[in-house]
């Protein structure tokens, strides 16, 4: 069954259990996709507007692109539990001797190396959803400037989520050099990302304090 089937109850009934999936994986892709739709609440509010008739084209294509990150970010849900659950299984593997302590290791890597596939994935779409974000906070609707706030935060924290779901792979992985090259990657978004999308949540913030 997938977890997109399950209720909001169910969805965090499971995540707060013991069960080793949904992790910190799907949930960072749902609120990812939960602060995507946000941006597209924005430009819903914004087109048909004779004020923003003059970025309405732009804003229909901002919205096209939402849907499509937000359909990846949802997908992910799964596709997250999907690589994580054999590594959660890996883990419990019998080490007693040395034929066993190797294949353990072989397999492993293979797991933290799918492991890491998805999050990784998670954050490009974070990146991809903070961009269009800054763009619904500077030409969407005054009236719903918070929501772009709201939004951008949501996929702040996401992206976030998903790097610790890379980090703590990566960390176990005997493969520094491969390691090393992911953990760049990911340190690259979230240097140029985490900055971007407080800059535009500060600037929703300064637009709507008193």
């Amino acid at each position: 069954m997938s977890f997109l089937d399950k209720n909001l109850v169910e969805f965090t009934d499971v995540l707060a259990s013991k069960a080793s999936v949904p992790g910190g994986g799907g949930a960072s892709a749902l609120v990812g996709a939960v602060g995507t739709a946000l941006g597209s609440m924005v430009g819903a509010l914004t087109v048909g507007k004779k004020k923003y008739a003059d970025v309405e084209a732009e804003i229909i294509e901002l919205m096209k692109k939402a849907e499509e990150i937000r359909a990846a970010l949802l997908r992910q849900i799964d596709e997250d539990a999907v690589v994580f659950e054999p590594l959660s299984k890996a883990y419990g593997l019998p080490k007693d001797t040395e034929e066993q302590k190797a294949e353990k290791e072989r397999i492993m890597e293979a797991c933290l190396r799918d492991a890491c596939s998805v999050p990784m994935e998670i954050m490009v779409k974070c990146c991809e959803a903070i961009e269009l974000q800054k763009e619904f906070a500077a030409k969407g609707s005054s009236l719903a400037i918070s929501d772009a706030g709201v939004g951008v935060a949501f996929c702040r924290a996401a992206l976030q989520g998903a790097s610790l779901n890379v980090f703590i792979n990566t960390k176990a992985m005997t493969d520094k050099a491969y390691a090393d090259e992911l953990n760049k990657k990911a340190y690259a978004m979230l240097e140029k990302y985490v900055p971007m999308a407080d800059e535009i949540y500060n600037g929703v913030f300064d637009r709507l304090k008193a």
